[in-house]
């Protein structure tokens, strides 16, 4: 087959086509990052300090741009995701180490967000949660394995209308926008023991180190899709694709952060009023706010816990799955057949279908989500570190080094998270 010039083969998204056609990853990785358990934090953060810790969504913006953007950047530049660039350039045992660690951190995240969505859809319609969980978790997997990347990628990119439900829930309650607004863009600093808690619940909510492997997956698949070589060896053509990646992170992290706002705002304006203070789950959320909210409100909330976890599922699968594949030298890829990649495909199946199991279990969701915070703290602060040291290697990245003002704010990144892991074991 002929080899395309990149220039030709494909016109630039960002010159030629519409914003929706730009979005991509970027868009996708920060909807799935605002899932069950993610709503279950911000709803409450709003329901126990009202609008007090706003800030925290502008404060980490930045942060997580930075660093999906690195992550980003690293699959496109080198045409290949975070788990081969580890096995490529560090030791065995760094990779092991952390694709173990990530692997048990989305498998219970995943049977959480299960449970989550099952419970959800149990308080719309009489029914078992169980089986509810059951049939999503068949229903994300059969989507993932079966159906073709360039229509997945698109059912994922329609799925973060779901979001948009609780922008729907903010404009049918009473928010006091002069107070909310100014809580967001004036930081309330207070020291104690809680509020430093709840900080850390967000920032470890907020950038998680699946979303890493899944970002810099998906852009080596839109590599593979649009025929593109890995920017890399073409580093005089790669100013447009950079650019698209950079729309893409900036718009979906922002979308990410923004709906993470409007539940913070939501539950300030109803459940903290009302003096309901401690949610633990994303349903409890919605239960609460039935009698204060009225029954729109509920059911709209309700049904947003389910769209953002059949994002959200099928994200956290294709991040192990790209990790163990490319961990092992299996064929990987959204974009290949199943009978292709058989051992990619029955990752992603054991990640769904197994964490399934999690529900017929004692588990406490509640101490199943600790534990992946605890995973995730242990990850998240390494695995930025080594990809900090990644973008600003020739070896690793060609001529094509991350700028100086993305390196300084990864080096941020990394400094917050570091400290709000040590916060997280010592509180």
């Amino acid at each position: 087959m002929e080899q395309r010039t990149p220039a030709l083969a494909d016109s630039p998204p960002t010159q030629q086509a519409s914003l929706l056609r730009t979005l991509g990853p970027g868009l996708v990785t920060g909807a799935a990052d605002d899932d069950p358990s993610g709503i279950a934090t911000y709803s409450q953060v709003g329901a126990q300090f009202g609008y007090s810790l706003g800030w925290t969504m502008l404060f980490s913006y930045p942060l997580m741009v930075a660093i999906q953007g690195i992550s980003a950047g690293i699959g496109a530049i080198t045409g290949q995701g975070i788990a081969q660039n580890l096995r490529r350039h560090y030791p065995p045992w760094v990779l092991r180490l952390a694709v173990l660690l990530l692997f048990a951190a989305n498998f219970v995240n995943i049977g959480t967000d299960l449970a989550a969505m099952g419970a959800a859809l149990r308080l719309l319609v009489d029914g078992s949660q169980l089986v509810y969980a059951v049939v999503f978790g068949l229903l994300c997997a059969v989507l993932e394995i079966f159906v073709s990347y360039r229509r997945y990628a698109a059912v994922l990119k329609w799925l973060t209308l779901s979001l948009f439900a609780y922008v729907a829930v903010v404009l049918t309650v009473n928010v006091p926008w002069a107070s909310a607004l100014w809580n967001t863009v004036i930081p309330k600093i207070v020291f104690d023991s809680d509020h430093a808690m709840a900080l850390v619940a967000v920032l470890g909510t907020t950038i998680s180190p699946y979303l890493f492997f899944w970002q810099a997956g998906e852009e080596v698949e839109e590599l593979r899709r649009r025929h593109f070589p890995r920017l890399a060896s073409h580093p005089d053509l790669a100013q447009s694709e950079l650019a698209r990646i950079r729309t893409d992170t900036l718009v979906g992290m922002g979308l990410s952060n923004l709906v993470a706002l409007f539940i913070i705002f939501a539950t300030a304006s109803t459940l903290h009023i009302a003096g309901i203070t401690q949610i633990e789950t994303s349903t409890q959320a919605a239960e609460a706010l039935r009698p204060i909210a009225g029954e729109f409100a509920f059911a709209v909330f309700a049904l947003g816990i389910i769209g953002t976890g059949l994002l959200a599922v099928p994200v956290l699968a294709g991040s192990a799955a790209y990790a163990v594949a490319e961990t092992f030298k299996w064929s990987e890829g959204l974009d290949r057949r199943p009978r292709e990649a058989k051992a990619f495909y029955a990752t992603i199946a054991i990640a769904t279908l197994g964490s399934v199991a999690l529900s017929f279990t004692a588990l406490d969701p509640i101490r199943a989500l600790y534990w992946t915070a605890v995973i995730n703290g242990m990850l998240a602060v390494p695995l930025m570190t080594i990809m900090m040291l990644m973008v600003v290697n020739r070896r690793v990245m060609g001529r094509l080094t991350a700028p100086w003002w993305m390196v300084t704010v990864g080096w941020l990144t990394v400094i917050v998270m570091a400290l709000a892991t040590i916060g997280f074991f010592i509180l």
